[in-house]
């Protein structure tokens, strides 16, 4: 969320928060050919335990209120529409060095040995989800100072700390002056060995805190983690912390802009991770020019104001393929992490359209990656009618020979209220052979699915979404993050809580696609750490491959037939290998004449009927 700056708890980062909310009514911007519409998410009945809800191949199964010691007194967070509201908004946080205005909201979740955790701006809980049935809480541990993103390796906790207000020892005394000896901004440890008893055992201290965090594994020693920090507030004194320095680099070549924090953990001596690089990956690869991206502004008299390139909001790594995808305020980029201690950019890309360049994921086969643009910060209504399609939307690039290329833009297609504050947030991959599926978070625009299996043409295929916490003002909320885990997809739901949801098939999903993805495990899952998927040979995965073909109509009528007994045949026990070998030939020979989507898929399945006729 990109409201980040507002949240250092400084008075005048407050006043940045109502130029957001006035910013809310800029002109429109150019569109695309995708029509941001009217449909049955549009006009949902309001309220925040009791809204209105509507799904397409999402079926909600569990809801989970707030834990105690994580509930807002108040709705939430409503930002400023006078004058006089920014103001007294001012006045409260001159008086309250400890307010915050998402001080209870939740954030991003991980994944470790079936236990869910769930970061928010006041610490994180846990949740286990082995027990059959709704998720139980099994620890909470109240930790302010925002945002509270988590990732977990075996049994340690990170946490990234960005407010003024975080403390070393987690407490809440806080100071209003400028220079605290016991204030932290960075990335804390946790040992979680005892869930009843989990315990800080470093606190690495970084000069623009940790808006995220990224777990980087080393490629050869699985003793040591990296930890890619990434900071988008301000940058602390040097008083405060010696190795901190601001400004631009023409004029302080030292600036802690322009750079990223390489933590580097050894898990066997936890305790002492520290700052190992910040390496400039923003440099002109040609000048050595620290500031060598896009220096912010607007690119053209219709385009979006875009921020400057001087910080990564997340970066997402994958250790397979050996690059990282960042998504880096003004551009994106593509790094060489062969070296982990050591990316380096490979590729970056631009685009007017962008306004703030928030997250990245890659597709399974590492070709394709989504930049989403986080416009308006996540705190405005972003999804109304009259909102261009391509600004703050998801942008689809492609991957060749480690270059980035923009095919294509895919927003929301659902028209949201402008009581709903939406923009695209975070997703990730949904394991169904044969597709590129992401489940993605829209804030109060709800959950979407999108196949972006053709990167030129993404489309969405499910959602789920609830109408506004209130009808009559804008209170911020909906899902931060949606992912798959597993079998299911949780959200981490602002101001409600926590949601857990499951696939139906739909016009656009069949039984067996979504079979296959639930197949796929995984003992840990950590936001921005990608692994590849591989599935077992099975008959959901070759009838996922056959129900693709079949809705782009890309088999002949006769083959298609003859590949749906053979599946039919292994799902009762009895492989016909002569049938399936003849398939195998059938399917190579006539897989050149098809579009390279449906291609990628009739050979996949013809590998598959090879594997099973030997």
């Amino acid at each position: 969320m990109t409201i980040r700056k507002t949240l250092l708890s400084s008075v005048a980062a407050l006043g940045v928060l109502l130029g957001a909310s006035a910013a809310a009514a800029q002109a429109s911007g150019p569109g695309d050919a995708q029509r941001i519409t009217p449909d049955a998410r549009s006009a949902l009945t309001g309220g925040l335990t009791d809204a209105g809800e509507a799904a397409s191949g999402i079926v909600l199964e569990h809801t989970l209120g707030k834990p105690e010691g994580f509930v807002d007194p108040d709705i939430g967070f409503s930002p400023p529409t006078s004058q006089a509201e920014g103001q007294a908004l001012m006045a409260r946080a001159r008086g309250n060095p400890n307010f915050s205005p998402l001080g209870m909201a939740n954030t991003d979740m991980a994944l470790s040995n079936g236990k869910l955790f769930v970061g928010n701006f006041n610490g994180f809980n846990a949740y286990d989800l082995t027990t059959g049935g709704a998720p139980q809480l099994v620890m909470s541990v109240v930790c302010p100072g925002g945002q509270g993103d988590v990732s977990v390796r075996g049994n340690l906790l990170f946490m990234s700390v960005e407010e003024g207000r975080g403390q070393l020892d987690c407490g809440t005394a806080t100071s209003t002056e400028e220079v605290n000896p016991t204030r932290f901004r960075g990335v804390r440890i946790f040992d979680i060995s005892d869930l009843n008893a989990p315990r800080q055992i470093a606190a690495i201290q970084t000069c623009r805190g940790s808006h995220t965090h990224t777990l980087v594994p080393h490629p050869t020693d699985a003793n040591i983690l990296y930890v890619y920090g990434q900071g988008t507030s301000s940058v602390r004194k040097t008083d405060e912390l010696a190795i901190c320095t601001d400004g631009q680099p023409d004029s302080n070549p030292e600036t802690a802009l322009f750079s990223i924090d390489v933590i580097k953990v050894e898990l066997d001596r936890p305790q002492d991770a520290a700052i190992v690089n910040r390496p400039r990956i923003f440099a002109d690869v040609t000048t050595g020019r620290v500031a060598g991206l896009w220096r912010g502004g607007r690119a053209g008299v219709a385009s979006q104001n875009t921020a400057q390139t001087n910080q990564c909001h997340d970066i997402t790594v994958f250790p397979e393929i050996g690059l990282a995808g960042g998504a880096c305020s003004g551009n994106g980029i593509l790094l060489d992490i062969s070296d982990p201690e050591h990316p380096a950019r490979v590729s970056d890309i631009f685009d007017p359209d962008m306004a703030y360049w928030h997250s990245a994921t890659f597709n399974n086969a590492g070709t394709s990656v989504v930049f989403t643009d986080e416009w308006g910060g996540g705190i405005g209504a972003r999804c109304r009618a009259e909102d261009p399609a391509t600004w703050g939307a998801n942008m689809i690039a492609t991957i060749d020979n480690r270059t980035l290329t923009g095919r294509s833009f895919h927003k929301l297609p659902s028209a949201q209220g402008a009581t709903e504050n939406c923009v695209a947030h975070n997703g990730n991959i949904i394991p169904v052979p044969g597709r590129d599926l992401m489940v993605q978070a829209w804030y109060q625009g709800g959950i979407s699915i999108m196949d972006f299996s053709d990167p030129a043409r993404p489309v969405e295929v499910a959602y789920f979404d609830r109408g506004p916490i209130s009808a009559e003002r804008l209170y911020v909320g909906g899902s931060w993050s949606a992912y798959w885990l597993n079998g299911r997809i949780y959200s981490s739901e602002i101001a409600r809580g926590l949601d857990v949801l499951r696939l139906a098939p739909n016009d656009h999903l069949s039984a067996a696609e979504i079979a296959a993805a639930e197949s796929v495990m995984a003992a840990e899952i950590n936001p921005q750490l990608q692994t590849r998927v591989t599935w077992a040979d099975s008959p959901d995965v070759a009838q996922s491959y056959l129900d693709q073909l079949g809705r782009a109509s890309a088999l002949e009528a006769d083959v298609a037939t003859r590949a749906g007994e053979v599946v039919t045949g292994w799902r009762g026990g009895r492989v016909d290998k002569r049938a399936a070998s003849r398939l195998a030939q059938t399917l190579r020979a006539g897989a050149e004449k098809a579009q390279p989507v449906q291609r990628g898929r009739i050979n996949a399945l013809a590998d598959l009927f090879g594997r099973i006729s030997a």
